[in-house]
């Protein structure tokens, strides 16, 4: 996929109240912090997400971090806008105006419920990607994502609406770890699409499954959040190390499976 060898998105979720370099670490702080946390593991990740709701708890300042790290990485690694966008066309074509083309993120996470109106803004610029929710990693999830619509449970028809908009091949599927059955039956119906995997880790998903199933017919970006950020003892070599074991792990699934991770 790039020349990290490497499927691992990690996520930049900087929780100061799971910091350990200070007990009320300042903005300046996490953002050293943060630099630090790519530094050591650009080696080792195809692809880095913000959770813009980490960022946002800080105002102005925060919205101006997330485009510091954006400037950080430099295109180096794929950007992933984590914001779970939704909203009316008015509204969401300027939601892409700010995260690809203020911020410059190249992919987003976008929410289907308000349907493709909440979609279709995005995905004008065929060198950005979306990455519509289909199946989350939480709990209540079964509330509304597994409900039957004439037979076939809710995601189902975030499937098929996805493929229907996917006119330049830029549309991709957020799908949790903790649903491996579900991300077997998603797979199969979204064919190549590219997807991109939470819940590993700290929300319990399965390594092993996720990878095995996320790519069979397709590419699948497996992020890791906390278990990377606040590993050991949060040194550079504690989250360098971190970051290592689960390309490796990703990659050694991949070649049980006959396959590799492009340069």
């Amino acid at each position: 996929m790039n020349s990290s060898n490497s499927l691992l998105c990690v996520g930049l979720d900087i929780d100061a109240a799971r910091m350990t370099v200070a007990s009320s670490p300042t903005l300046q702080q996490l953002k050293d912090f943060t630099r630090m946390v790519i530094d050591c593991t650009m080696d080792s990740v195809a692809a880095y997400k913000l959770n813009f709701a980490f960022f946002e708890h800080y105002g102005w300042e925060g919205f101006r971090w997330i485009e510091e790290v954006v400037e950080y990485i430099d295109k180096r690694r794929f950007t992933i806008a984590d914001a779970k966008r939704g909203d009316i066309s008015n509204s969401a074509k300027h939601y892409a105006m700010s995260i690809f083309d203020r911020m410059g993120f190249d992919a987003v996470t976008v929410n289907p419920y308000m349907g493709r109106d909440a979609i279709l803004p995005f995905l004008s610029n065929p060198q950005k990607g979306v990455f519509v929710i289909c199946l989350t990693s939480n709990k209540s999830a079964s509330d509304l994502q597994l409900q039957l619509v004439n037979d076939h449970p809710l995601y189902h028809k975030v499937v098929e609406m996805v493929k229907d908009l996917n006119e330049y091949d830029n549309c991709g599927l957020v799908v949790g770890a903790t649903q491996p059955m579900e991300l077997s039956h998603i797979r199969q119906a979204a064919g190549d699409m590219p997807f991109l995997i939470p819940g590993i880790g700290a929300q319990g998903g399965d390594l092993e499954s996720s990878v095995r199933e996320g790519n069979k017919g397709g590419i699948a970006l497996i992020n890791v959040s906390r278990s990377v950020l606040y590993a050991g003892d949060q040194t550079e070599k504690s989250i360098g190390d971190a970051a290592r074991d689960y390309q490796n792990k990703i990659n050694s699934v991949l070649q049980n499976m006959d396959m590799t991770v492009d340069g």
